[in-house]
């Protein structure tokens, strides 16, 4: 038996196989972090300009994940998958042997585009996966963007005390061709395909569109964030994307289908999943920096960048845990309760950072309780997507949600280090015990927040049949 059609019979094999790939795209969004020390001095360059390894990555990731999950709806998610994987692999080459800032940030934009990775993967379980088991599989697929993120601190941390920053590249690069190959000769193609052209003009629009504002924000702390230059990036930004909206309205085959995220439970869930990436980003940023600070600060708890790394690690296998239960319990109940409940545990969670950070079993405490609330939720958003729209729009509607999803990570991680370089001690100049409880508040606050607008969502029967009814009028308008 081929095995592809081995795979077919047993979707666990599947899964396993995408799971690696996004693994390794995870790993690298946040392996990155504790090196920015050692690749700063080693390429010489400034903070601001070592800065540009996250910006660059996050920007491409948002770019391009519509474009590539429109592209798998297109011409094939397997096919689009292992194109998608072969990138992220010369991306990761190409950072391995960097030396300089310039061709480190190009390896990281070539990196970075494989965001749309995780609509593909999402179309892949959605089109090959027996039904009752869609839900769980999306679910810890989508974890993995926590999971992987959570490890990338540990592992980076680990390589950047005991190797060279270039290990951080080598590792993703070798886990990147595993991948490549099991997915060519195991993941199966998707019969489930959307004949149409490519609405380029839509994807320069969105690219120019998303890619000024999130600059403008991932700058801001550096400019200033009443600078002309961070201002006028958002606001032009916002207004490219304004026009994007209106142009796609009127294109017979656009790149992204306004009208399907007008939908309430589409744009609610949208709306929800920028805030719980501005949470969860947030939390990860600030823990392994209060963790390093030194003893003598009061509140810093004097680790290295592996120790660091490794109070992460009850967050991230909490989410592991808790990432396919919530799919299960969607299956059954729809997927609107574990976001509430996901999206208030995680809002909790960093309240109490906020309250109490002051010693090692604390900080892995509320990293648990973070994790499991961040693995509900992530489970959930792209099953609530799925739940409403056609299933030829798959790649197309999940692409949007990771978008966001990278949209409010990098909003929420560039205001946390905002914060912290605001709030800083005269004596020494490191963050302050008050910076590090102002930006866990804002976090936590970003996490009620998604969980309140979650309890607007319709219930899934409700928002079933409240999108085909749309969706029907809206074919009957056409016609």
């Amino acid at each position: 038996m081929p095995p592809a059609d081995n795979a077919r019979r047993n979707p666990g094999t599947t899964l396993a196989v995408l799971a690696l790939g996004v693994l390794a795209y995870a790993l690298s969004q946040t392996m990155i972090a504790p090196a920015m020390p050692d690749i700063q001095h080693s390429l010489g360059i400034t903070t601001s300009a070592v800065a540009w390894t996250l910006t660059a990555y996050l920007v491409a990731a948002s770019v391009m994940t519509a474009v590539i999950g429109r592209l798998g709806d297109i011409f094939g998610k397997k096919r689009v998958l292992v194109i998608t994987l072969i990138a992220f692999g010369i991306g990761s080459a190409i950072c391995a042997v960097s030396n300089s800032i310039g061709m480190l940030v190009v390896g990281r934009i070539v990196q970075g585009a494989a965001g749309g990775l995780f609509p593909l993967a999402f179309g892949i379980v959605r089109d090959e996966f027996p039904r009752e088991r869609v839900a769980g599989g999306i679910g810890l697929i989508s974890s993995i963007m926590g999971v992987g993120a959570g490890f990338g601190l540990v592992v980076g941390g680990l390589l950047v005390d005991h190797a060279t920053w270039h290990w951080i590249f080598w590792l993703g690069l070798a886990i990147t061709a595993i991948a490549i190959v099991a997915t060519e000769l195991i993941v199966p193609e998707s019969p489930v395909r959307t004949p149409a052209r490519i609405d380029w003009g839509g994807a320069a629009l969105l690219a120019f569109g998303l890619a000024l504002p999130l600059i403008g924000v991932s700058q801001g702390g550096a400019w200033g964030w009443g600078d002309p230059r961070t201002l006028g990036l958002i606001f032009v930004g916002l207004a490219v994307l304004a026009i994007f909206g209106w142009f796609e309205l009127r294109q017979k085959e656009p790149l992204v289908n306004i009208r399907t995220f007008a939908l309430k439970p589409v744009l609610l869930t949208n709306v929800a999943t920028i805030f719980v990436g501005f949470a969860m980003f947030a939390g990860f940023v600030l823990v392994p920096q209060l963790a390093q600070l030194p003893e003598s600060t009061g509140f810093g708890l004097g680790t290295n960048a592996t120790v660091a790394g490794l109070l992460m690690l009850p967050s991230t296998l909490l989410m592991l845990f808790s990432a396919p239960f919530s799919g299960r319990f969607g299956a059954r109940h729809g997927s609107k309760g574990p976001l509430i409940v996901g999206a208030l545990m995680t809002s909790v969670a960093l309240f109490a950072y906020a309250a109490a950070h002051g010693s090692a079993p604390l900080l892995l405490l509320w990293g648990a309780l973070q994790g499991a609330g961040i693995g509900a939720a992530f489970a959930a958003m792209p099953n609530l997507i799925i739940e409403v729209v056609p299933q030829h729009q798959t790649g197309e509607a999940t692409a949007v949600n990771t978008l966001l999803r990278n949209v409010g990570a990098a909003i929420g991680s560039q205001i946390a280090g905002t914060v912290l370089a605001s709030h800083v001690l005269a004596s020494t100049g490191a963050s302050s015990d008050s910076g590090f409880t102002l930006a866990f508040l804002i976090a936590g606050a970003a996490g009620l927040l998604a969980g309140l607008i979650a309890t607007r969502i319709p219930r899934r029967r409700a928002a079933a049949s409240g999108a085909t009814a749309e969706h029907a009028a809206l074919v009957g308008a056409e016609a």
